[in-house]
């Protein structure tokens, strides 16, 4: 059984560690950070009225959890083994299982190793993050959050729509943007607009960010996820850390990874502010706070 506490790993390396598992002919990766935990499946509560996909929930220490039944999501028959494991993970402020069909490893990797792939090559059901180079063998990110959202039936956005900021004169401020998923960097940019934020730049990756920064910025404040590829969020904070010119540039991060134990880890490079997603009225009340 493997516990998330057994590997650390420092921040702002640009690299992370992914276990590796497959369901069917493919083999998948996922973020160790994502990770609380892998366990032998155990007694499964079938849920009525609820996507085939999810299979069904299990009580680990007291805590009640939805598994989801990977193979289904990913359209791949599958037989019960005694290799099938469940992975609890966490992310969004939330904790999900998945059920697979077997785990074969923990790899350490850089973030320059991982694609973005196009439109035509997502597959999948569009639930491709990213593909990971190995050699003579691709691993394939799966968009997590985005399954964990579409089985829920719900907008994981919709509670934060109370907070919204109202607008008021935040145009003299310009806000640089890094986030590899369209769908959030779509959210942040227009909440940011609809606040009243009109001068903003956006990244789709940390590289992109970084390069922009080196040659010369006019930006009052930096958001950031953490996973993107070719440079992840905290690497970059790191880097820009080491430049005399961005300092005291205050750089907020806003990802699905934050959690009271992984919180130290931007602490570590420099991170002015760690949100969670989906908190996104906190966001503009954070960069409000640093900006005004």
């Amino acid at each position: 059984m493997y516990n998330q506490h057994d590997i650390l790993l420092e921040a702002g390396t640009n690299e992370l560690e992914i276990v590796i598992f497959h369901c069917g002919p493919y083999t998948f990766g996922i973020n160790v950070m994502k990770v609380r935990e892998i366990i032998v499946p155990l007694p499964m509560t079938p849920l009525p009225g609820t996507p085939d996909a999810v299979k069904g929930l299990i009580e680990l220490r007291g805590e009640v959890m939805t598994v989801i039944d990977l193979p289904t999501v990913i359209g791949v028959a599958h037989d019960e083994t005694t290799d099938d494991r469940l992975i609890i993970c966490e992310f969004n402020g939330e904790k999900s299982v998945l059920r697979v069909d077997a785990v074969t490893e923990i790899r350490r990797i850089s973030w320059e190793q991982i694609d973005t792939p196009n439109e035509l090559a997502r597959g999948i059901e569009g639930l491709t993050n990213g593909v990971v180079k190995t050699g003579d063998k691709m691993i394939i990110l799966l968009d997590y959050e985005k399954i964990a959202l579409e089985l829920s039936r719900k907008d994981i956005f919709a509670r934060e729509e109370g907070r919204r900021v109202l607008p008021r004169n935040r145009s003299n401020k310009t806000i640089w943007i890094a986030e590899d998923s369209e769908m959030l960097r779509t959210l942040i940019i227009e909440t940011l607009e609809e606040a009243g934020y009109d001068s903003l730049k956006w990244f789709i990756n940390g590289k992109d960010a970084f390069d922009a920064f080196e040659a010369g910025s006019d930006c009052d404040l930096l958001i950031t996820d953490i996973e993107m590829p070719k440079m992840d969020g905290l690497h970059l904070t790191k880097r820009l850390r080491e430049d005399d010119r961005y300092t005291d540039l205050p750089i907020v991060v806003f990802s699905s990874l934050i959690s009271n134990d992984l919180r130290h880890k931007g602490e570590s490079v420099g991170v002015n502010a760690q949100i969670t997603k989906p908190e996104i009225g906190r966001l503009i009340e954070t960069v409000d706070t640093y900006v005004l």
